[in-house]
């Protein structure tokens, strides 16, 4: 997946105050937007270290931490075993070279991962694939940002272009809000953030 080399390289290091923080505020807004969850299974989809994931725990029946990096499964991995923790998994899989046709889930979410990803369509195409129906995308990033020059990252997402494509893949039941704005946040920019919730 997008940018795997250089999260491989900061994974030790990437549970910053400031990133704990952040993660806080989206595992917050995720939270708002799960219905009947205790018994449903989810993917944290591009986790990182799993900061929102974690915060997550409690709300489903089981979580799955997903991402590219293996060093950053390892961080998941003594987390999960120094806490103890009973509900959680770990893969580390990138989507972008395959599918995966026995994996499914409840609810996937997404936390400031879609803008590393450079064939966004590919990406929520095979979400989609793994979703049961019935069963929700979550997706938290930044707002398109004109400010944000960057080769190596999206410049956020236009909200309205985003429920087009999604609509065009399948998704249906799709919202979603600006639900967040800080200084500095986006490459040194002011920014905004968004959360959506779709259906299969």
């Amino acid at each position: 997946m997008g940018n795997t080399d250089k999260f491989e390289m900061i994974a030790n290091i990437y549970d910053t105050p400031e990133r704990i923080q952040i993660a806080k505020v989206l595992s917050d807004a995720i939270r708002e937007y799960l219905v009947d969850a205790k018994s449903k299974n989810a993917i944290d989809f591009g986790c990182g270290t799993g900061l929102v994931g974690m915060n997550l725990l409690n709300e489903f029946n089981s979580v799955l931490f997903l991402d590219t990096s293996q060093n950053m499964i390892n961080q998941i991995e003594q987390k999960i075993s120094g806490f103890n923790i009973q509900n959680a998994g770990t893969l580390c899989f990138d989507f972008e070279k395959e599918g995966l046709s026995d994996l499914r889930a409840d609810y996937i979410f997404m936390a400031q991962v879609l803008l590393h990803i450079p064939n966004i369509e590919l990406i929520l195409s095979r979400l989609f694939d793994v979703l049961n129906v019935g069963g929700h995308l979550l997706i938290v990033d930044f707002d398109k940002n004109e400010k944000v020059i960057s080769d190596i990252v999206h410049n956020g997402f236009d909200q309205v272009e985003l429920t087009e494509i999604m609509t065009k893949i399948g998704y249906r039941n799709i919202q979603s809000k600006t639900f967040y704005h800080e200084s500095k946040i986006f490459m040194g920019q002011d920014a905004s953030m968004f959360i959506l919730d779709s259906q299969k």
